[in-house]
């Protein structure tokens, strides 16, 4: 794999923002609405619950934790879709650009956009509303990491979807961290869920993360296995979501879908 197509990549997402200062916008001011939103909602729970149960750590920290996973998964799709918008996939791939390259470039994309994004939460959680992570101590990163792996993967997938299906089909790619909420526990423990809710949240890492974050700060056993269980899947995710997008484009590149990819020709 070569550094200089990837960084290439990156550079045009680059130039996108240097030529529309507007396009760094959604980098922090939607996350910064949620933690404002949600910050005072905790302050509103904590007056109402009189001191005797602190908000903040647990439903706060997975906001910020949501909120970050959100952008993981839509860093990747957004720099794909503005390749959709602009019509620009001939113009990349009648280059020697290959598929893990081109992916590679959307992750490291992702990663640059959501360390502004995760920087602006932990900045107002922590400033504003006192939210501190030190009580999750080293955990923290293994939780993040978790979380950016299966971002990762979600967005590969909904980038091939798009590809495949068209770019009428984009809608189909902001709902989907809402649509897997209920089943990953958020706000809520998996044991609350009807058995094949739970089911399907055991096959989605971020359950893992939030179960364990909220036995860390309930100061209950933390399982590392559970985590780990977690990791693992949401690394098998990705190299799942990697081949379907393979897979699709040879579809777009037998059928001709990759010239004339428009609206209209989807099939």
């Amino acid at each position: 794999m070569r550094v200089r197509p990837v960084a290439a990549i990156l550079l045009r997402q680059v130039y996108l923002i240097r030529g529309s200062p507007v396009r760094s916008l959604p980098m922090f001011a939607w996350v910064a609405i949620d933690i404002v939103v949600w910050g005072f909602i905790t302050r509103y729970l904590n007056s109402m619950s009189a001191g005797r149960f602190n908000y903040v750590p647990s439903l706060l920290g997975a906001v910020l934790l949501w909120d970050f996973f959100t952008r993981i998964m839509q860093g990747v799709s957004t720099a794909f879709l503005e390749d959709v918008w602009s019509r620009n996939f001939l113009n990349l791939f009648a280059t020697p650009l290959t598929i893990a390259e081109y992916i590679l470039g959307l992750v490291i994309t992702s990663m640059a956009t959501s360390a502004v994004g995760l920087v602006v939460m932990l900045v107002l959680a922590t400033a504003v509303f006192g939210l501190s992570f030190l009580s999750l101590g080293g955990l923290l990163v293994p939780f993040l990491l978790v979380l950016f792996a299966f971002g990762i993967a979600l967005g590969i997938l909904a980038s091939a979807l798009v590809l495949r299906l068209g770019p009428a089909s984009e809608w189909l790619v902001w709902p989907m961290p809402a649509l897997l909420s209920p089943f990953v526990g958020v706000f809520y423990p998996l044991a609350t869920l009807p058995p094949w809710m739970q089911g399907v949240g055991h096959l989605l890492p971020p359950s893992y993360v939030f179960e364990g974050m909220r036995a860390v700060l309930a100061g209950q056993p933390f399982s590392a296995a559970n985590l780990a269980l977690g990791a693992a899947i949401a690394v098998l995710d990705i190299m799942l979501a990697g081949y379907f997008f393979a897979r699709v484009f040879g579809y777009a590149l037998r059928t001709g879908l990759l010239a004339r990819y428009s609206a209209e020709s989807v099939a």
